[in-house]
């Protein structure tokens, strides 16, 4: 028997009905992008901009920390971004796509495909610039917009296409993950990075000893934030590191949470007049949720609670923060610049011949096959999807790019090549999976 719907439940039922669609996270993170561009382009375009150089100290003595707000949102919050990001690659080497190397092949293959093959495009456009150093930018792929528009589409498209673009995105993370630590890391602090050892040393003690609590980690996490920060290595790269650290082991075997179970079914079935039914089925319900607590891996709790925070609130207020872009009279001159045009190219072309390349040559190969029910033509239409690398690629590039000419130049390639990635993959998909459903 259920309690009749409060008040408030039918003003927060509309929200609660768009969050649990597939694609929500995908239209905030379009809003924002589209609100950031008219913000940029707009009368309040100074304020606008100036509002994310305000600077927020922290700490006190010679603990502080003082940054633009920008770098508190690409430094701080983005951090989480790249925990939960940990988490979902660790989760996937330890039990999905990625944990047999006969089902992680095909994909893990297409993700270096698609990331070689931008990277190579733009230093071709680039080569011997002063814009070399953006060769990184391309190479990512947006999860949230492709999953996104995938969702759009529906059960048309293959589950089997799904878990491919999925898996691929973890690998191509991971690849990202590795390109910010070693090649986007300023002069180097050898006490900071001892200081991190230290504490990472502390978290793996804490995982082998057994401790579940997050608190624990996240403590231990907020430390480590800040050693890599003073470090020289991109501080969000602690994220990452932590993340590997979170235990992805049960407490409590199915087993023994269905016997639980059965014993808090049995304490709840008394009757309301007996003395202490209150108190007895409080009781009762208190232990089941520490034995579902139990029952379940940190990893997975953690990922479950972050998720949300970094769909709705993380990547739109990245994308407000970094994709304000002022599309002047020189929008012209910007396009032929090699800068935006090794972007764009890269990101719609480099995808498509690395993706659908690579993952060619390992199936023909006999190394890897097809998932069921996918040809190469979803393959295709899938690897053109990827060319969108928006939150990534501008991650990237405001490490590559510190002058605001080039920034500007690499974000409207990135806007440019994601476009026409999205536009075209989902026209592609489209026709590839008319008349079939998954």
């Amino acid at each position: 028997m259920h309690t009749p719907p409060a008040p408030i439940d039918a003003l927060v039922l509309p929200f609660q009905r768009f969050l649990r669609l597939e694609a929500s996270g995908g239209i905030l993170l379009l809003a924002a992008t589209v609100l950031a561009l008219l913000l940029a382009n707009s009368p309040w375009a100074a304020t606008f901009a100036s509002v994310w150089d305000t600077t927020l100290t922290l700490g006190a003595g010679s603990l502080v920390i003082s940054k633009p707000l920008l770098l508190w949102i690409n430094d701080g919050l983005m951090a989480i971004f790249f925990f939960v990001v940990g988490l979902e690659i660790k989760r996937e080497v330890l039990v999905g796509e990625l944990s047999s190397g006969r089902k992680a092949l095909l994909p893990a293959a297409a993700a270096l495909g698609g990331m070689a093959g931008p990277a190579l495009i733009y230093l071709a456009f680039n080569r011997g610039g002063t814009g070399i150093d953006g060769w990184g930018v391309p190479m990512a792929t947006d999860i949230a917009f492709v999953v996104g528009l995938l969702a759009l589409l529906g059960p048309r498209v293959p589950l089997g296409l799904k878990v491919f673009l999925v898996a691929l995105a973890i690998v191509d993370d991971l690849g990202a993950v590795l390109v910010i630590a070693f090649f986007y890391t300023d002069a180097l602090s050898v006490g900071a990075l001892v200081v991190a050892g230290g504490v990472m040393a502390a978290l793996i003690v804490a995982n082998r000893l057994g401790v579940r609590r997050p608190t624990v980690y996240i403590a231990l996490g907020v430390v480590l934030w800040v050693a890599v920060l003073k470090s020289g290595v991109h501080a969000t790269i602690a994220g990452v590191l932590l993340a590997l650290t979170i235990p992805a082991r049960i407490a409590l075997s199915p087993a023994g949470l269905r016997a639980t179970v059965q014993s808090v079914l049995n304490r709840l079935d008394v009757r309301d007049d007996d003395t202490g039914a209150v108190e007895a089925r409080q009781t009762a319900i208190h232990r089941l949720e520490d034995a579902c607590e139990l029952a379940q891996t940190p990893l997975h709790r953690l990922e479950h609670a972050l998720l949300p925070w970094v769909s709705y609130l993380i990547m739109p207020v990245f994308a407000l923060a970094n994709a304000g872009i002022a599309l002047g009279s020189g929008i012209g001159e910007a396009f032929r610049d090699p800068i935006t045009l090794g972007i764009a190219v890269g990101l719609f072309v480099g995808n498509q011949i690395g993706i659908t390349g690579l993952s060619w040559i390992i199936v023909r190969l006999g190394a890897g096959r097809l998932p069921d029910g996918v040809g190469f033509r979803h393959i295709h239409a899938a690897s053109c999807l990827a060319g969108v690398g928006f939150t990534m690629s501008l991650f990237i590039g405001g490490l590559a790019f510190t002058d605001p000419a080039p920034l500007h130049h690499a974000k409207l390639g990135i806007l440019a090549g994601s476009l026409a990635s999205g536009l075209v993959g989902m026209m592609l998909l489209w026709r590839v999976t008319r008349g079939h459903e998954a």
